[in-house]
């Protein structure tokens, strides 16, 4: 994901997660003897789609869309939902998802080796080469992820997937520990150790992140600040490999299959053409001359398909929200009133601006774990337990509003809201605008629209009032959403702090990890603290997801946490 990644808005109508239809997610039990998924099913299931190679037509070729530009391709410094995607079809790591999202061994020959207390997991190597023929080994590990979290790199999520996880990873991310001493490393070329902070229970499934993905170090420092900038600075171990890809300001890129990858007989695709097309209507065009073979679905487009024959609808773990800047500049701002705080997240209408603008399944969304996401050892769904919360309601957030100001000295007050700049993300923010404006009287709200990239800047240097954003899951727990807001975390960046909620995340990660019962409950009541106790963000929506798919496109996997879809396993059969 994740990416994550910070995964904003942009993830909405990327292609690749609307491809499905009836969804459930797999039985991660065995790995976190407490989670299990719930929810959507991970891949079509279609009549006829065994595995029978006859079937399959001799032209291999997928031609797709995306809503933005491959801007890199640095697993450590990868932090979009696109990029991800990118690299999950190019690259693997220990572990991957399979047709059934669970984590299986990749580069990893087997199952690890895991020490009595669970904090040493021991990894064989399968004989795997890069793309160039070179040998894949355990110091490909050790050196990616001594990269991804020395503080030069400045990886975004180097620190955020590592710290309190692997050994010395914090101090390390904190410049009191050379990357060196990181808790991972290479006894011999086939044999990598990993020493954890904590006994983590989805640890598994984190080797499946794009983070975690080994680089040659020869060909890094040799490429130098060219690396991952364009398709021939790239390495490949994954079912596929970039062959044409110009960089940052390219609009389309080509994927082709990988006959160096260990795995290559599974793979049938040939060739995989991507085009950036941003507007929805053009999109559809596209698809219906024949041009492409998926489109993305929204808002009149998604009316208009809605009983098409060939869409396919689904729901997605990824939540939308808007985030409160409690300080700007250095100087408080309003948003640090919990009253402005609470107003603003109860005046606008989530099913109302939902329905209007997207119309393709999203769901309002009165919490920040997703729903059918994940389920402890009953079946029971996390949401169960703090269900809705925030619910709009125009009278109360009124008379909060009121009380708000009259407390900061104001009669009126002009906010920010940063968003990006493509149709459908540009039309929610208008939506909220209106909505916010007629139910608080006083307050302006100005949109500043801006690039993926740009967005970006702005939320690290918290240069914004409120940010329209979202998150995907990158592990199949809880906390993927909940750790985002701990006090210290690299993708807070709004100064919430709360010394009770940094404490029960502290607790679920650390002594309460082997005890399934009560670290959930303490999610839980973290969950319940960010949102109906403090109102650190607004949640908004959870996204469904629509598409038109051609019936000959069979097979493509779509993932509930991490990258969004692989397309190992996709073959085309019934165009000729």
């Amino acid at each position: 994901m994740k990416i994550t990644k910070v995964f904003v808005f942009l993830v909405l109508i990327l292609l690749a997660i609307v491809i499905v239809s009836g969804c459930s997610e797999q039985d991660m039990a065995t790995e976190t003897n407490a989670l299990q998924s719930g929810g959507e099913e991970t891949k079509e299931k279609e009549s006829g789609d065994g595995e029978n190679h006859s079937k399959k037509d001799d032209e291999q070729i997928l031609n797709l869309m995306e809503m933005g530009p491959l801007t890199l391709m640095d697993s450590a410094l990868a932090q979009d939902v696109g990029t991800f995607n990118v690299l999950n079809n190019v690259n693997e790591g220990l572990f991957r998802l399979d047709e059934d999202n669970q984590a299986i061994p990749a580069l990893a020959a087997a199952e690890p080796e895991v020490s009595e207390d669970g904090l040493t997991y021991t990894f064989t190597l399968r004989k795997a080469n890069w793309s160039d023929g070179t040998p894949i080994t355990s110091a490909d590990f050790v050196y990616s992820w001594q990269r991804a979290i020395d503080p030069a790199t400045e990886s975004p999520y180097g620190p955020y997937m590592m710290a309190g996880t692997i050994a010395n990873a914090e101090a390390i991310a904190a410049g009191e520990m050379d990357p060196t001493e990181l808790g991972v490393v290479a006894p011999d070329d086939s044999t990598l150790t990993v020493t954890l902070e904590r006994p983590i229970p989805y640890f598994l499934s984190l080797m499946a992140f794009g983070t975690f993905y080994p680089q040659n170090e020869a060909f890094v420092t040799g490429a130098g600040d060219a690396y991952a900038t364009n398709a021939d600075q790239v390495l490949y171990n994954g079912p596929f490999k970039l062959t044409e890809w110009d960089g940052s300001e390219g609009s389309s890129w080509t994927m082709e299959k990988n006959e160096e990858y260990w795995d290559a007989e599974t793979v049938v695709l040939e060739t995989i053409n991507v085009d950036v097309v941003t507007d929805p209507a053009a999109a559809v065009d596209l698809y219906t001359s024949g041009e492409k073979d998926i489109a993305f679905l929204a808002g009149e487009a998604a009316e208009q398909y809605a009983d098409d024959p060939e869409v396919m609808e689904g729901q997605s773990p990824n939540v939308f929200y808007m985030k409160f800047n409690q300080l700007r500049d250095g100087k408080r701002t309003a948003l640090a009133n919990e009253d402005i705080r609470r107003a603003l997240a109860q005046a606008f209408d989530k099913a109302d601006i939902v329905g209007k603008v997207l119309a393709d399944g999203s769901l309002p969304a009165n919490y920040l774990v997703p729903s059918e996401f994940a389920v402890n050892e009953n079946g029971e769904d996390f949401r169960s337990i703090n269900g809705e919360m925030l619910e709009f309601d125009a009278e109360a957030a009124a008379e909060l509003w009121s009380q708000g100001l009259q407390a900061e000295g104001l009669d009126e007050l002009t906010l920010e809201l940063l968003g990006e700049d493509h149709d459908v993300a540009i039309q929610l923010n208008e939506e909220l605008k209106v909505h916010l404006e007629e139910n608080l009287e006083g307050l302006t709200v100005e949109l500043k629209t801006v690039p993926f990239e740009e967005l970006l800047a702005l939320e690290d240097a918290q240069n914004y009032d409120l940010l329209h954003t979202g998150w995907g899951p990158d592990y199949l727990d809880p906390m993927t959403f909940l750790d985002l807001f701990v006090t210290d975390s690299p993708l807070n960046l709004m100064s919430y702090s709360n010394e009770e909620y940094d404490a029960l995340i502290e607790s679920a990660k650390g002594e309460l990890a082997q005890d399934p019962v009560a670290r959930w409950e303490a999610m839980a009541e973290a969950e319940r603290i960010l949102l109906e106790e403090d109102v650190a963000i607004a949640p908004i929506f959870q996204m469904g997801t629509m598409s038109l798919k051609k019936p000959y496109v069979k097979n493509i996997v779509k993932h509930p946490f991490g990258s969004d879809y692989s397309l190992k396993w996709t073959y085309i059969s019934g165009k000729e």
